[in-house]
């Protein structure tokens, strides 16, 4: 495995470095905030989730060693990790009040007009694993390689994932004839 890119700034963040710290976080935090906007569909708990990934670099910076994934493909697997805790408890919470109406404004992140609207809606439809195989591959940009590996899935079954949320996309977007 070539060397991790990220290895000497974790390093860094691990003695406590301050100057590391606001480095990794400049060079992560785009990243992580797509990552969990996508999967979550609010900026709002997105914020969380970057914050809490972040705590728990720093938490584990001084600990982590390279291994058989990059430390890219660990903070993107916190991030996922981190986005499934928190629809798990969404769909675990119980109550006697009417749930609020989803905000219908774009994402931070998405594309200005009704077409990306539709794309955005969609995206949050399809199933949750052919969802992140498509945000790590099409939005964070990673290589088959790297976002099976954050998936802790072979190449394969990742490309099995692409193929099927792609056509559930593409199922979506022709059927929705671009009305609300």
């Amino acid at each position: 495995m070539s060397a991790d890119p990220d290895e000497e700034l974790v390093r860094r963040v691990g003695a406590g470095d301050p100057a590391a710290v606001q480095a990794l976080v400049a060079r992560k935090l785009p990243r992580i905030l797509s990552l969990a906007v996508r999967m979550l569909g609010d900026s709002a708990e997105a914020e969380d989730i970057a914050q809490e990934t972040f705590v728990r670099i720093w938490r584990h910076a001084s600990k982590w060693r390279r291994g058989n994934a990059r430390f890219d493909t660990w903070v993107h697997r916190v991030t996922l990790n981190l986005c499934y805790d928190r629809l798990r408890r969404r769909r675990e919470l119980v109550t006697d009040e009417m749930p609020d109406i989803v905000d219908p404004a774009p994402l931070p992140d998405s594309h200005p007009g009704e077409e990306g609207h539709r794309v955005e809606r969609a995206l949050q439809a399809i199933a949750p694993r052919q969802r992140e195989a498509i945000i790590l591959v099409y939005y964070q940009e990673m290589s088959n390689i790297e976002a099976a590996a954050t998936l802790e899935i072979s190449v394969d079954a990742l490309e099995s994932l692409l193929s099927r949320g792609r056509r559930s996309l593409q199922t979506m977007l022709a059927g929705d004839g671009g009305h609300d």
